[in-house]
């Protein structure tokens, strides 16, 4: 394990589901859940589900880049979330829920630019995921974090996150934490 692990930021839906999911990424060491791109400081979770915000729900992944490379994390995310939707993703709508790209420096915004490019040609409707900086990462209500964890009886992560979490299991078997 290098010392130096790195962090994506994602946006891809419910920030539980996507939480879920990606932390079954064995080189992964820990998934925040929480807010981004937009205006309000410090927002609530309320205040980002009213829509007024501008803020994304996302996630920040810590990964060793020596276990995992970002480029895996970001083929991970794409698998478990629709690109295509706007605004949306399955039952969530609106544009807390969007699909967001956070880079945090230049080589990742080339490498999430081009993995975007690429998706664009597997999919029939345009991938409309946002690719945009990170200015500031806002940490989620400490009941938000490890949701489906604490929460695995959940009727809405049942139907929602679980599927995400079996979908990295089999498509990441050689990836997944054992």
């Amino acid at each position: 394990m290098t010392d130096q692990l790195e962090t994506a930021t994602l946006g891809g839906g419910c920030f539980w589901c996507t939480e879920a999911a990606l932390e079954l990424l064995a080189g992964v060491e820990s998934v925040t859940s929480g807010y981004a791109g937009g205006h309000v400081e410090d927002p609530t979770y309320k205040q980002v589900c009213s829509g007024n915000t501008g803020h994304a729900e996302v996630v920040q992944v810590e990964f060793d880049p020596d276990a995992i490379a970002y480029d895996e994390v970001l083929e991970a995310f794409f698998e478990v979330h629709d690109p295509t939707q706007l605004n949306r993703q399955g039952p969530d709508v609106g544009s807390q829920y969007r699909s967001i790209v956070l880079y945090h420096d230049e080589e990742q915004r080339k490498t999430a630019a081009a993995y975007i490019e690429a998706l664009d040609e597997e999919y029939d409707d345009d991938v409309v995921t946002e690719l945009e900086r990170l200015e500031t990462f806002y940490r989620a209500e400490e009941h938000h974090q490890d949701y489906f964890a604490k929460n695995p009886n959940d009727a809405y992560c049942s139907f929602h996150a679980q599927p995400k979490m079996e979908k990295v299991r089999e498509k990441f078997e050689a990836k997944v934490a054992k």
